[in-house]
């Protein structure tokens, strides 16, 4: 840090805030620390009665906080279409904001190795967190007004290997099938409440629910109900109700006539143990607890997105769950803006 005079400060970085005061009318910050001084600045700083400042000299070496921050966002958003947008430096700070709603998929291991580094941050969403278009989704800067090129270039460098390790996986328009089980529903003793609440999910992401069938209690009927759906091309098929251990719950038998490949039956999340997610023929096969006629978020709520965005689950995935996998039931949910389905590590 050196003072120098007004007319020599052009290209330099200001050390300090610059308060301006204009009696009786104003009085505040006129320029802030990390500022880079332009020729059209000179006038005002002087009409201020500065005639001296304190800048800082950069060096080859040296990054500005502004140009550090940009780096380091372009690095993580990557080089290829990632759905993401980078904004212009605020107070050495960048976002980084979804063009359209999506999953956001970050690296965390690469995400970790970049804030080990010196004076370097890069704070984001959850992974697998389901944003909307124009959402902040990650911020960077560096600490001090100034560091060091080799810190950001070795972010840079984490960031290539990685091909960016942020991106936005977009949702898919599925053609999805519901298949509602329960002799009440079936003989009509009872209104079918589970098919309204799950055909609002699925439009909130895009998707239309282009078939539905109330079926008994019946595993073979069940299956032949989900084969022929499967068979008429439909992409997703939700299967509701019937999925607990009694015995003459049967749905989970049904799923599995099918010869789909069952990935987990029971999950470590609540509400919402009582899950089945299967593949057959590539298509996903949810059946559906009763937990998610009445809760807001459940199970489902953290399974969905990842099938809409083109993932294939493992039962490592369901696993993965477990942390972060016990809704507090708050008295107003504000999902996902909240810690349920947020503590897995993939």
């Amino acid at each position: 840090m050196k003072k120098i005079k007004v007319e020599d400060s052009i290209g330099y970085v200001l050390a300090h805030d610059l308060t301006k005061i204009v009696p009786g009318e104003f009085k505040g910050c006129r320029f802030k620390k990390g500022h880079i001084i332009q020729e059209e600045d000179i006038p005002e700083l002087l009409n201020m009665g500065k005639e001296h400042i304190y800048v800082l000299e950069l060096s080859p070496q040296d990054v500005h906080e502004d140009e550090a921050a940009l780096r380091l966002a372009r690095a993580a958003v990557g080089w290829e279409n990632t759905g993401l947008k980078i904004g212009e430096p605020s107070e050495g700070r960048v976002n980084v904001v979804a063009e359209y709603p999506g999953l956001l998929k970050v690296n965390l291991s690469a995400l970790k190795a970049i804030n080990q580094i010196p004076d370097v941050i890069l704070a984001t969403l959850h992974n697998n967190y389901p944003v909307q278009g124009g959402q902040v989704v990650a911020g960077t800067r560096v600490i001090p007004l100034v560091t060091k090129e080799e810190y950001v270039a070795r972010a840079e460098d984490i960031c290539r290997a990685a091909g960016g390790i942020l991106k936005i996986a977009p949702y898919r328009r599925l053609r999805v099938g519901v298949v509602t089980t329960g002799n009440e529903v079936y003989k009509g003793r009872i209104k079918d409440a589970f098919g309204p609440v799950v055909k609002a999910k699925i439009v909130q992401y895009g998707c239309q629910v282009e078939e539905e069938k109330i079926v008994p209690d019946d595993a073979v009927i069940i299956s032949q109900a989900i084969r022929e759906m499967v068979d008429r091309g439909l992409e997703l098929i939700l299967i509701t109700g019937g999925m607990s251990v009694d015995p003459d719950d049967v749905t989970p038998l049904g799923i599995r006539l099918t010869g789909a490949e069952v990935i987990a039956y029971g999950a470590p999340v609540l509400p919402g143990a009582m899950f089945m997610l299967a593949y057959l023929e590539s298509v996903p096969l949810m059946g559906l607890p009763a937990c998610v006629m009445y809760y807001r978020a459940t199970i489902f709520d953290l399974v969905l997105p990842r099938i809409l965005a083109g993932e294939r689950l493992t039962q490592a995935d369901i696993a993965d769950l477990a942390a972060g996998g016990l809704c507090l039931g708050c008295q107003e949910c504000r999902y996902p803006v909240c810690p349920f389905g947020k503590g897995g590590l993939s």
